[in-house]
């Protein structure tokens, strides 16, 4: 069992940066898989930058080169770092985690980020 808190959320001017928060209840290290989604308005929810528990990160092309998913374990966070946003990145952001043997699903609530001039 795992509880997820995202932060970190708000409003941001196109181009301007913002670092998501994702707080577990629990060591991330024994945490098989964290991700971070989104999903905007009228579109289907979209898988944003996942991080392993041995630190191999992957991301969806849409951010790569401008978000970076990264974890501290001492503070049982994971983050991810959104620099260069544009208006399309305007979504609720949710982390999740895999966890256990058979990769259990567990979600927070969300924050929501809106990139607007």
């Amino acid at each position: 069992q795992v509880q997820l808190v995202e932060s970190g959320g708000g409003l941001v001017q196109p181009g301007g940066s913002l670092r998501l928060s994702c707080a577990a209840s629990r060591n991330i290290f024994s945490i098989n898989a964290m991700g971070w989604w989104r999903q905007a308005p009228g579109k289907e929810r979209e898988l944003v930058a996942t991080i392993t528990r041995g630190g191999s990160t992957a991301y969806a092309d849409s951010v790569k080169g401008r978000f970076t998913i990264s974890r501290d374990n001492a503070k049982n966070t994971v983050y991810l770092q959104m620099n260069s946003l544009k208006p399309e990145d305007t979504a609720v952001y949710s982390c999740n985690a895999l966890l256990g043997i058979s990769n259990n699903v567990y979600w927070g609530q969300g924050t929501q980020v809106t990139v607007s001039s």
